[in-house]
């Protein structure tokens, strides 16, 4: 029942997506002007809630930004998962495909923005930055040895991931971050 005061009831399903919109509001606005720069007024603007309706979802500057970041980390761990799971695809395409959901969506203007800001803030963040690169990698491995059946998997994850992490910082491009990462994969992954 609603009353002319506060209007309709809102929907569980309303009101995640409703805080899926404003974490990624957040997200953009927490990019553009670094975590110290960035206000509430800022982003509840970005948002298009009020400064009151931002506070009601979040209690702090600093429990926006973490939720902003897990939200999207856990995102990205999804859409690898998802990925790495269709083996009707060749490995080294699935592989190349999950390290473009990880690293290469971040790799342009703006977008390289917001892995900045997360690197530079992991005291504000907690777990999340050390759990969801220790799933990643985990991803990588099971992947690698379900299809090879190598005892080197781990070694070879991780070799993928400096390699990715290098290419990540000198690309200037995703697509030559991804031209690339193919020729590293199809190295490591025979």
């Amino acid at each position: 029942m609603s009353s002319p005061d506060t209007g309709p009831p809102s929907s569980p399903l309303a009101d995640t997506s409703r805080r899926t919109m404003v974490l990624d509001a957040a997200l953009t606005t927490f990019a553009r002007f670094g975590y110290r720069k960035t206000s509430m007024e800022a982003v509840a603007g970005a948002a298009h809630i009020s400064r009151p309706g931002l506070y009601f979802l979040f209690s702090s500057k600093e429990v926006l930004f973490r939720a902003a970041v897990t939200q999207v980390l856990e995102r990205d761990i999804a859409m690898v998962e998802q990925v790495l799971a269709d083996t009707a695809r060749p490995l080294p395409e699935r592989l190349v495909e999950a390290f473009d959901q990880w690293a290469g969506r971040y790799i342009g203007p703006l977008t390289r923005d917001v892995a900045e800001v997360i690197e530079a803030n992991p005291d504000l963040l907690g777990e999340i930055v050390e759990t969801a690169p220790r799933r990643f990698e985990e991803l990588i491995i099971d992947a690698i040895a379900a299809e090879t059946g190598q005892e080197a998997a781990p070694d070879i994850a991780q070799t993928m991931i400096s390699a990715s992490i290098g290419l990540k910082h000198q690309a200037p491009s995703r697509e030559f971050f991804l031209e690339r990462l193919k020729v590293a994969v199809d190295l490591l992954a025979r």
